[in-house]
């Protein structure tokens, strides 16, 4: 009796052992599926971050400097999805797949804004152009206007070149807080200006409403007569496709008026559209149609594909003709004269290396930025054009996707293009824009009339000492410095 209570006993502790051992079986079970299912979860909540990845792999010029962009690197899609759900954000997952020498690609959460500002739509600084700069041996910045576009409300408000502001709506500004403050709908400033090197400041401010406004880029366009020469003067401050006709309009004025000589202002011009930059180039000229005026370097998979299907793809040749089919007027000059800035980029520095086979381009001011690459907007669609778009985010990339090279060869000029002559703008003594004694104009001028340069200024000097330049009005733009094409080839 006592053997057979012994045996049910050792028969019922058995059961519980190997029933435990199965319900603990059966948990670790359901964890390790809970755990890939909540996996699974996080990885189908990634659509952009595969857009992301998608279009990177595909066309980012840069793409054989980055390890994880290539073909092979993951196992398979779902290998390749789990490495994406690791970052908190398309943004963050964009920056990891940038080269690290990339200053330009970009990537936005709304591409309608962005599509706005392709336009020459702006919202911000109240119609003022106008650098930053900070006061050596402090955290204090100031802004000093350098143009006022018409019709806005620095425009209303009789703001001129030259004009100095510390101040935004009673604070003054620093390192720390400035673009905080500049963004502001509504701005109060102060006014003043530099003499002899020093800030000197009124008691007068000004209030400037932002509301958006459309920029005109042909900002200014003269003929002067000099010593019996008729000099046309262009200030084009952005290369934006919807004002090519108004840009043509000019070059027929100069046509009109007989102009030999042309002094193109390109200072504070960050660049644009590629096919207006084909386009002014040919403006200029005329006289190359049909000529290679720059030709595209893709990454190899997709410069082969391009090549396969037409190498003509890979070219921009002179024109006849801007985008709506309106005949060019073409002054067919020898020689142009370009006035430049460290804020000339992209498209500006693109008509300068593209014209220098075929004309003499002669430089003045100071070296560019060193912006030779061109990027496009890839939205999240099969074919990464805005057609048939996710319409569940409005997210939007502007990748590098080529760089430019002129009819010699030229390009990579990451340091920047380097003047013939070298100047930089004394803030003691701006100038009006289009007016002969303007600085810079005057030494273009000068140039053209065989007249020595002026020498810089004690004033000049003092100011350079105390004051240098950190920025300028529309670097948070999504389209600053940056040169594009319209759609994809």
């Amino acid at each position: 009796m006592k053997k057979n209570n012994l045996f049910f006993l050792l028969v019922i502790s058995l059961g519980l052992v190997f029933t435990s051992c199965e319900k603990d079986d059966e948990v670790l079970a359901n964890n390790l599926n809970s755990k890939e299912k909540d996996e699974r979860s996080e990885v189908g909540e990634i659509e952009v971050e595969q857009f992301v990845y998608k279009g990177m792999n595909d066309i980012y010029l840069y793409k054989a400097n980055m390890p994880s962009l290539d073909n092979d690197y993951f196992a398979d899609d779902y290998d390749r999805d789990v490495f994406l759900s690791e970052f908190g954000s398309p943004e963050i997952l964009f920056e990891e797949l940038t080269y690290d020498q990339d200053r330009f690609s970009f990537i936005t959460d709304d591409y309608n804004k962005l599509e706005k500002s392709f336009k020459g739509l702006n919202s911000s600084t109240a119609g003022m152009g106008f650098g930053l700069g900070a006061i050596t041996g402090t955290n204090n910045v100031f802004g000093f206007l350098q143009y006022i576009i018409p019709g806005t409300s620095a425009d209303e408000a009789g703001l001129e070149r030259g004009t100095v502001f510390t101040e935004v709506n009673g604070v003054k500004m620093t390192v720390d807080n400035y673009s905080d403050l500049l963004n502001e709908g509504s701005l109060t400033i102060n006014t003043g200006s530099i003499r002899d090197g020093n800030i000197v400041m009124t008691e007068e401010t000004v209030s400037l409403t932002s509301g958006e406004y459309t920029e005109n880029p042909v900002h200014t366009a003269k003929t002067l007569d000099i010593d019996g020469k008729k000099v046309g003067y262009l200030m084009y401050n952005s290369f934006t496709a919807d004002f090519d006709d108004e840009l043509n309009a000019a070059f027929g004025d100069f046509k009109a008026n007989g102009v030999s000589e042309l002094v193109l202002d390109l200072r504070y011009n960050g660049g644009g559209s590629v096919e207006s930059a084909v386009d002014l180039a040919s403006m200029i000229t005329g006289q190359f149609e049909g000529q290679v005026f720059m030709t595209e370097q893709w990454n190899e998979a997709y410069q082969e594909q391009l090549e396969n299907q037409n190498a003509e793809n890979l070219i921009n040749r002179f024109n006849s003709r801007i985008r709506t089919n309106e005949t060019i007027n073409s002054l067919n000059l020898s020689r142009v004269i370009v006035l430049t800035t460290n804020s000339t980029a992209s498209a500006s520095e693109l008509v300068i290396n593209g014209l220098e086979p075929y004309i003499e381009v002669v430089q003045i001011g100071e070296k560019t930025t060193g912006k030779f690459q061109a990027s496009v907007t890839l939205y999240d669609s099969s074919n990464f054009r805005k057609e048939g778009a996710n319409e569940n985010h409005t997210y939007a990339m502007q990748p590098l996707v080529f760089k430019s090279a002129n009819a010699n060869g030229k390009t990579d000029y990451v340091n920047g293009l380097t003047p013939d002559i070298s100047l930089s703008e004394d803030l003691n003594n701006l100038g009006t824009i289009g007016e002969k004694s303007e600085p810079m104009l005057q030494a273009a001028i000068n140039f053209l009339t065989g007249k020595s340069q002026a020498t810089k200024s004690q004033a000049a000097k003092k100011a350079e000492a105390n004051f240098h330049t950190i920025g300028e009005s529309g670097m948070n733009n999504p389209v600053f410095q940056r040169m594009y094409i319209e759609e994809l080839p």
